[in-house]
């Protein structure tokens, strides 16, 4: 369910705004992301479990919450980063 280690430091690569960077808005939507649509998997082939379900809410929701400040924060970093993950917002 969860992604592995090298997938999540291939995500950190790619979204890093610079070197080392581990916790800025962008790495973790993007890993957030990336879980989202695991769970979401998972989801539709075991309809039953609904503990998973309200872990990916969870997760749906604190995604929503960077993505709302980096909105108000800096516009130009948000419309990138959306475009690049592909959500529509």
């Amino acid at each position: 369910m969860s992604i592995s280690k090298a997938r999540k430091n291939e995500l950190i690569k790619e979204y890093a705004t610079h070197e080392g960077d581990t916790g800025s808005v962008e790495v973790q939507v993007a890993v957030l992301t990336e879980d989202i649509n695991n769970l979401n998997a998972h989801l539709k082939a075991h309809k039953q479990d609904h503990h998973s379900y309200v872990g990916l809410l969870k997760k749906i929701g604190h995604r929503r919450n960077l993505l709302r400040y980096l909105s108000e924060n800096d516009i130009e970093r948000y419309r990138a980063l959306i475009k690049k993950l592909g959500l529509r917002r």
